[in-house]
Parts: structure tokens; sequence; C-alpha cells
């Protein structure tokens, strides 16, 4: 990494308590207005996230690098392809 690298942005978006369509939605228009690059970190609620927000990520290009599922808790990050 040289100098003139940066970091690419991390867009923490949380969703607990919202019910199905809502964090896919709001998933959805996150990334839309995310540069390239952009890691966006999805915490929600919703049992129906495990399903939707992959589905989200395949659709708009982005790449699930990661998530997890911890007492109720779901943890997705996504990076914006570019």
């Amino acid at each position: 990494m040289t100098a003139g690298d940066a970091f690419p942005p991390i867009v923490e978006l949380d969703l607990k308590g919202l019910k199905c369509p809502l964090p896919a939605l709001r998933t959805r228009k996150a990334l839309a207005g995310a540069a390239a690059g952009t890691r966006l970190v999805v915490t929600c609620t919703d049992p129906m996230a495990v399903i939707d927000i992959p589905h989200v990520a395949q659709e708009t290009g982005a790449t699930l690098e990661a998530r997890t599922v911890q007492q109720g808790l779901l943890t997705f990050i996504l990076r914006k392809a570019g």
C-alpha cells in the first residue's frame, strides 16, 4: 500500500427491529448511493434477511464478504462493485 492509497469507506447500516422487506430495501438504497469499493456493514434482526441480503448483493453486483448470525443478530458485510 502506498501513501496515496486510502482505505475504502465503511458505511454502517443499523436495521435492527425492521421487518421484511425493509432491511433489503434499505440495503439496496444504501448500495445505490455508495461509492465503488465502499464496504457496507448491515446489522438486522429479521430472520428473512439471511435470504434477502445475499439476494440484494447478487442482484446489485456487490460482493458478500461476510455473514454472521449470533443470538438473533445478523451482520452482513457487503462491498460495492467498482
